[in-house]
């Protein structure tokens, strides 16, 4: 790592490189010398690349330092006659290989295809674009190079030396920029994908959902967020008894788990140790987002993990809720008004509708969505009116009066026509998971962007309304990030800090739903449950705050179309087969 900022400085700054700092780098293995920029930004870039993989303990990384350490010792002795650099390279080979055992994490098999396949699309692509930048000023070119001289040169200024290609003024230094930029991000991508860690394309099989969701008939109440691990873009890890499971979603390297362990709690550390081998097998970041304290009580004592609390949920007791009392005014004046103004409400379980509605509401929900991608990990199920999940439960907003908008309305807007069922105009849908066999959580709150305000609201009064019906006796709601530093930071006699870490919240909420969620939340009187996340170290937490963003989809980042992993069979994970196999066994 260290060679490698001195590289990048010596790419960067001129001056640099002519200084006796860098010169007495140039011992170092690595270090390249002042005659060529571009050449040594790309060297710098790719050290650091390797110096990630080699703190990883990645296998493939360590065969690459391997063969380079003899390479650049050899290059010492021959070209700098330098006894010092062929000493320091083999200094850093001898404890390489002692411990070579050291770097055993796991490579993705696929990377490799995709690293050569990177390579000869990005080399071919900037090839074709170098010779556009090298004939682009045909009257600063000095002479009338032929194409094999111009293919030369670029082939040349991509790895930072000067071709056979002259220009007058200052062009040939532009040219040359714009060649070793292009060398520079070809090399830069091929050597990402040939060293990233594995990224898994997680699909939850038939096998493991049945499995999972007999663990959630026998102890879901456990958890409010136990349905959410029937999310079919997580792979799960069992326990060796089978009793307890743990999924999870490898995003940027981390190993992202959500909510407490599925199952018998008297099972947990056994499934959280297979989820630690699995990490330590493939150099992941082990990281659990919105566990309970029970779960990350058993988290921090079997893995010797930490904890820090994330934010809490929102849980409202059927039993104790009423929309009568001054503390319930605003809620109640509010969907009165939306009642009055021609709605109705509708609670059922998905079981109980027809296909047809289903797809309505299915086709409504995605009009509506306000993002491209769908958002949610930790408390989103990513799917509505699956035949499986019948035991969900569904609220419906309609518009029946007069008042509805023609059918030629709804066309100017994009709606469909088959938004209007039997019950009127479609508005509003919330999707609730069960919680248990007496509870749910809430999962999706969907609207109209031309409906009335105060939607939400209307429906989770109905929900909460209908719930003794259903034998529904506890509902959670959104989860509030921060939310005690929120309600603290808002009281009389509130220290500086306390303020400040408030006001900053208030600040990123322009962005992030942080103090409206907590607002809307506590309209409805709820209990608050506090959750938490499980970090390994304090160093890893931007990171893991990064993926989670990614998981949840606030963030996206997306590789270009040919690059991206195609929808396969998963390769089964290191007790996968041993899994399968006690299954099957139990079953037989």
């Amino acid at each position: 790592m260290l060679v490698g900022f001195l590289d990048i400085a010596a790419g960067v700054f001129p001056r640099f490189r002519h200084s006796r700092m860098h010169r007495m780098a140039e011992v170092l293995p690595g270090s390249l010398g002042p005659f060529a920029a571009a050449l040594s930004l790309s060297a710098g870039v790719l050290l650091l690349l390797l110096a990630h993989g080699l703190r990883r303990r990645k296998r493939r990384a360590w065969r690459a330092a391997v063969m380079l350490l003899p390479a650049g010792a050899m290059a010492e002795y021959v070209y700098r006659h330098s006894v010092i650099g062929v000493v320091i390279s083999v200094a850093l080979l001898l404890p390489l290989l002692r411990h070579r055992s050291e770097f055993a994490a796991l490579p993705d098999p696929r990377s490799r295809w995709r690293a050569l396949a990177n390579f000869v699309l990005m080399g071919a692509g900037s090839l074709s674009l170098g010779l556009i930048i090298v004939s682009v000023h045909p009257h600063r070119l000095v002479g009338d190079p032929s194409v094999s001289d111009r293919i030369e040169h670029v082939l040349y200024g991509m790895v930072g030396f000067e071709g056979p290609v002259d220009y007058t003024g200052n062009t040939s230094w532009t040219v040359g920029f714009s060649l070793g930029a292009l060398g520079l991000l070809t090399a830069v991508t091929t050597i990402y994908l040939a060293l990233r860690p594995e990224h898994p394309a997680a699909r939850l099989t038939d096998a493991d959902e049945a499995r999972l969701r007999v663990l959630l008939d026998k102890h879901g109440d456990r958890d409010s967020l136990g349905h959410f691990a029937l999310r079919r873009d997580k792979a799960v890890v069992f326990s060796p008894s089978g009793k307890a499971a743990v999924t999870y979603r490898v995003v940027s390297g981390v190993m992202l788990a959500s909510g407490d362990p599925i199952g018998d709690v008297e099972a947990w550390p056994g499934a959280i140790e297979r989820f630690m081998d699995e990490a330590r097998a493939h150099s992941w970041t082990p990281a659990v987002m919105g566990c309970s304290e029970t779960g990350g009580e058993v988290w921090t004592r079997e893995t010797g993990l930490d904890a820090l609390e994330l934010g809490d949920e929102a849980v409202v007791d059927v039993v104790d809720f009423s929309l009568s009392g001054r503390a319930m005014r605003n809620v109640r004046q509010m969907v009165k008004r939306i009642e009055r103004a021609g709605y109705e409400t509708r609670v059922r379980r998905i079981r109980d509708l027809g296909e047809g509605e289903l797809e309505r509401i299915r086709r409504a929900a995605e009009n509506w969505r306000g993002t491209d991608t769908e958002r949610g990990f930790s408390m989103a199920l990513g799917r509505i009116g699956d035949p499986a999940d019948g035991d969900c439960l569904i609220a419906t907003a309609h518009r029946i009066d007069g008042a509805s908008r023609s059918a030629s309305g709804r066309a100017a807007d994009g709606r469909a026509d088959d938004e209007t069922g039997p019950y009127g105009d479609l508005k509003a849908v919330l999707h609730f998971v069960p919680w248990g066999t007496d509870g749910i959580s809430l999962d999706l709150m969907r609207r109209d962007r031309s409906a009335d305000p105060g939607m939400n609201e209307l429906l989770i009064v109905a929900a909460l309304q209908a719930a003794p019906k259903l034998g529904i006796r506890h509902v959670s709601l959104n989860f509030a990030m921060f939310r005690s530093a929120l309600a603290r930071g808002e009281k009389i006699g509130a220290g500086p800090v306390l303020r400040a870490w408030r006001g900053l919240l208030v600040f990123l909420s322009r962005w992030f739903q942080i103090e409206s969620l907590y607002k809307f939340n506590a309209k409805f009187q709820p209990r608050w449950e506090p959750r938490f996340v499980v970090y390994a170290s304090s160093r890893d937490l931007p990171r893991i705050g990064l993926a989670a963003m990614q998981a949840e989809g606030f963030v996206n980042f997306a590789l270009p179309r040919f690059l991206r992993r195609t929808a396969r069979s998963p390769r089964p994970c290191a007790h996968g087969l041993a899994d399968r196999g006690m299954g099957a066994a139990s079953g037989a």
